[in-house]
C-alpha cells in the first residue's frame, strides 16, 4: 500500500501546470492576445483587439489559471499527507491489536 501512495505523489509532483500554455503555443494558434483569428481572439473585447493590452490581458489569464493549479497541487500533496499518516495509525492500530490477540492465545 505504501508503494501505491508513493507512486501517487511522485505522479502528482511531476504535473507541469504550464502544459497547456506549451500546447498552445505549439499546435499554431499564435500568440496568444493577439488579436481575432490570429489564435487570440474570442476573449473578450481587449483580447480581440489585439496589441500589448491583448497579450498583457492573456498573459494574466495565463498566470491566474497556472496559480490555480499549483493551489490544486498543493492542496492535493497536503492531503495525500494526511492521508498517509491515517495509515500510519491504522497500522499501528492493527499491530497492538494482533499483540493483545497473541497474549490471550
Amino acid at each position: 500500500m505504501n508503494g501505491f501512495l508513493g507512486k501517487t505523489s511522485k505522479s502528482l509532483y511531476s504535473i507541469n501546470p504550464s502544459i497547456m500554455s506549451f500546447l498552445r503555443f505549439n499546435s499554431g494558434l499564435g500568440n496568444l492576445g493577439s488579436g481575432s483569428g490570429k489564435g487570440g481572439g474570442g476573449g473578450g473585447s481587449i483580447r480581440e483587439a489585439g496589441g500589448a493590452m491583448g497579450e498583457r490581458e492573456a498573459a494574466n489569464e495565463e498566470e491566474y489559471f497556472y496559480k490555480q493549479q499549483r493551489n490544486q497541487v498543493e492542496k492535493m500533496k497536503k492531503d495525500i499527507e494526511l492521508r498517509k499518516q491515517e495509515i500510519e495509525k491504522h497500522i499501528e492500530e492493527i499491530h497492538k491489536t494482533k499483540a493483545e490477540l497473541d497474549k490471550l492465545s
